[in-house]
């Protein structure tokens, strides 16, 4: 019998996508493209919730 967890909460800042890449709009000299990838400052790319308020209340 499946056991059933509670979904997480999402972060409000980055909506559960806490990690995206974005492209430069140039390329490798193998032809791919450079990107850059940023990670939501929130939740420290958790995606959740539950750091985010950790965050909150460490600054006060």
């Amino acid at each position: 019998m499946p056991e059933h967890t509670a979904p997480k909460p999402v972060c409000h800042h980055c909506g559960g996508f806490p990690v995206v890449v974005i492209t430069t709009g140039t390329r490798h000299l193998d032809g791919s493209r450079r990107t850059l990838r940023v990670i939501c400052k929130a939740c420290q790319g958790t995606g959740t919730r539950s750091a985010c308020q950790q965050e909150a209340a460490s600054r006060g």
